[in-house]
C-alpha cells in the first residue's frame, strides 16, 4: 500500500530537538516532508508574513528525506509554503511539534505550534499538534514515541471531523512513566500577567512580560488534570470561533 504522505513542521526552528524526535517517528509510518521555520517562532500564534518577503531554502538535515526546508517565516507560513508551493497538493496528515513545553488551557491561543496544525486543518487537511511538559532542550521525548505512533495511525485510519484539529500534550512524567491517554477538554486556566519594568543603560525603560499560570478549574476531565496526573491530554480544538450558544441571545437584543 502507498505510504501516507506526512507535513511535519513545528514553531521552535527545524533544528529543535521536539521536531527532530517527530520526524524519526513520522519515518515509520509514511513519507515525511519537512517544512519548519528557520528560528524560533515560539508565542506566534496565527501569525502570517505580509508585509516582508519570505525565503525558503532546501536543507539536508537526515539523510533519508529527500523534501526538507528552512522557512524565514511563521509556522503559519510553514503550512501555507509546503501546500501551496512546494508540494502543490494536500499532504494526508500535518503534524507539528514537538514543542519544547505545554500547549495546554489557554497556551492553545498562543501557540504557534497549534497555530500550524489549525492552519492544515484550515486548508481541509487533517491535523495534529504535539507538545510536550518540559522546556528543557535536553528533554527526553523517548516516552512519548508509542503514544505519538499511536494516536498519529489513528487520525489517519479514523480522520477527523471537518473543522477540528487535536492538541496533544505530554507530561513531563516522573522517571518517564506515562499512564495513558484522556481524551479531554480544554481547562478553564490563565496567565495573570505582570511587566517587569526597567531600564537600560542609556536610560530608556523597556519591559519583560512576566506571570503565573493560574488554574481554577477542578474538573478531572480536563488537559491539565490529565498532564498533573501523567497521562497524555488530548483535546480536539474547532477553529470556528463562534459561540453558537449566544446567537440565540444576541438576536433578542434590540440591535435594529
Amino acid at each position: 500500500m502507498k505510504k501516507p504522505l506526512i507535513l511535519v513542521t513545528n514553531d521552535d526552528s527545524i533544528v529543535a530537538p521536539g521536531i527532530r524526535f517527530l520526524i524519526d517517528v513520522m519515518k515509520e509510518i509514511g513519507e515525511v516532508i519537512v517544512v519548519a521555520p528557520d528560528s524560533p517562532q515560539s508565542g506566534m500564534g496565527h501569525a502570517i508574513t505580509i508585509n516582508n518577503t519570505l525565503h525558503i531554502d532546501k536543507v539536508n538535515l537526515d539523510k533519508e528525506i529527500e523534501h526538507e526546508y528552512s522557512c524565514s517565516g511563521t509556522p503559519v507560513d510553514c503550512v501555507k509554503m509546503a501546500v501551496h508551493e512546494i508540494l502543490k497538493k494536500k499532504p494526508d496528515l500535518c503534524v507539528s511539534g514537538i514543542n519544547h513545553g505545554s500547549n495546554s488551557s489557554i497556551n492553545v491561543i498562543y501557540s504557534g505550534t497549534m497555530s500550524a496544525a489549525v492552519e492544515a486543518g484550515i486548508e481541509g487537511i487533517p491535523a495534529i499538534g504535539f507538545s510536550h511538559l518540559d522546556y528543557s532542550w535536553e528533554t527526553n521525548f523517548e516516552p512519548t514515541r508509542e503514544y505519538v505512533k499511536k494516536i498519529t495511525q489513528e487520525v489517519l485510519k479514523n480522520g477527523l471531523p471537518e473543522g477540528v484539529v487535536l492538541n496533544v500534550n505530554f507530561p513531563k512524567a516522573s522517571k518517564g512513566v506515562i499512564n495513558g491517554i484522556k481524551v479531554c477538554r480544554q481547562a478553564k486556566a490563565m496567565w495573570v500577567e505582570e511587566f517587569d519594568k526597567r531600564t537600560n543603560p542609556q536610560g530608556k525603560e523597556y519591559y519583560w512580560l512576566t506571570g503565573e499560570f493560574v488554574n481554577k478549574d477542578e474538573g478531572e476531565d480536563t488537559d491539565e488534570w490529565a498532564l498533573e496526573n501523567n497521562y497524555v491530554s488530548v483535546v480536539p480544538v474547532q477553529f470556528d470561533l463562534t459561540a453558537h450558544q449566544v446567537i440565540k441571545t444576541l438576536n433578542n437584543w434590540d440591535l435594529k
